[in-house]
C-alpha cells in the first residue's frame, strides 16, 4: 500500500518515520476494541513505532497498546513516557515498572521524560540510565524540551545518550523551525512530532483543501505528508479507527512538490523570530 520511510536514531537504530500515537486512547471502554483494531492494522502495514504514556487516560492507553501488541512485541518499537511528577530517581523506576505491567512487556524500546518539572534533570537521567542497565528500557530521550533545555542537557550527558525530543510540530506550529529543528539536525537528534495534523483544526484551510483535490487525497493526508517530508522527523498521529489508519498510511505515497511547499509556506508562514516551545 505504501513504502515506509525511516529515521535513524543516534545509536544507529532505524525507526519508521510514520508511527502511531495514542493520546486520548483508552478513555472509553466502548471504544477499546476499535482502538485495538486500529493499532493492529497499523502494525500490519508497517506502522510499528507506537508512542504512549502513563499520563494518557491514567494508564488506559498503555493497557490498549499492551493488548494490540500481544504476540507481535518483537516487531514493535515501543515508546512510553514518565510524568515530571514521577521523575525522581525512585519514582521513575516505579513508574517504568507500572508502565511495563500495563503494556504486558518486560522492556521499552524508548522511555521519555514527558516534560520538564521540578526534579533535577540529573536525577531523572540517573534513573533512566539505571533502567537501561537493568534491561527495562533500551534507550531514553526527552519530550517538550526547548533549545535552552537541550543545551543544559548537553552539559550533563553524552550527546548520543538522548535518542529523541518529542515536540508539538505541524503546519500551524512551526516555531521549532527557527532554532530547535536546525540545532537538532546538526546534532543528528531526531524530532518526534506529536499532533502532526493539529488534531484536525487546520484541515479547513483552503490551501490544504485545494492541494488535497489536486492529489486526490484528504487535507489531513497533505498535512501529514508535509511533516513526513521533513528530514529527521518522526510523525506519530493518533488513529482510533481503521479508516483513519489507512488514511494516514496513504500519506506516505504523497511527495509534495517545491511549488506546493511554497504555497504552504505562504499559508502557514515560517517563524522569523524565536517562539517559545508550544505544548497542548
Amino acid at each position: 500500500m505504501a513504502i515506509q520511510r525511516w529515521v535513524l536514531l543516534p545509536d544507529g537504530t532505524k525507526v519508521p518515520a510514520l508511527g502511531q500515537g495514542t493520546w486520548f486512547m483508552g478513555e472509553s471502554s466502548s471504544q477499546q476494541q476499535q482502538e485495538i483494531s486500529a493499532l493492529k492494522l497499523g502494525i500490519e502495514h508497517g506502522l510499528t513505532l507506537i508512542d504512549t504514556a502513563e499520563m494518557y487516560a491514567d494508564g488506559g492507553a498503555e493497557i490498549i497498546v499492551g493488548k494490540a501488541i500481544k504476540g507481535v512485541r518483537d516487531k514493535i518499537f515501543l515508546v512510553s513516557k514518565v510524568l515530571p511528577s514521577n521523575a525522581s530517581y525512585q519514582k521513575t523506576l516505579q513508574a517504568c515498572h507500572n508502565s511495563l505491567k500495563r503494556l504486558q512487556t518486560d522492556y521499552l524500546d524508548m522511555y521519555l521524560l514527558h516534560w520538564r518539572g521540578s526534579v533535577p534533570l540529573t536525577e531523572t537521567f540517573d534513573a533512566l540510565q539505571t533502567l537501561v542497565e537493568q534491561g527495562k528500557i533500551k534507550r531514553w530521550g526527552v519530550s517538550n524540551f526547548d533549545l535552552d533545555d537541550l543545551l543544559e542537557v548537553e552539559s550533563y550527558v553524552d550527546q548520543h545518550q538522548i535518542m529523541t525530543n518529542q515536540v508539538l510540530y505541524n503546519l500551524s506550529r512551526r516555531g521549532i523551525e527557527f532554532d530547535l529543528l536546525p540545532w537538532s539536525r546538526k546534532k543528528s537528534l531526531p524530532i518526534m512530532a506529536y499532533s502532526p495534523i493539529e488534531r484536525g483544526r487546520i484541515l479547513t484551510h483552503q490551501a490544504l483543501i485545494d492541494m488535497a483535490n489536486q492529489y486526490q487525497a484528504s487535507p489531513a493526508q497533505i498535512a501529514l505528508a508535509w511533516v513526513l517530508q521533513k528530514e529527521n522527523v518522526v510523525a506519530i498521529p493518533k488513529a482510533s479507527s481503521t479508516t483513519h489508519v489507512i488514511d494516514n498510511i496513504k500519506s506516505l505515497n504523497i511527495t509534495l512538490s517545491a511549488e506546493d511547499l511554497i504555497i504552504l509556506d505562504k499559508t502557514f508562514p515560517v517563524p522569523k523570530h524565536k517562539i517559545p516551545l508550544e505544548m497542548h
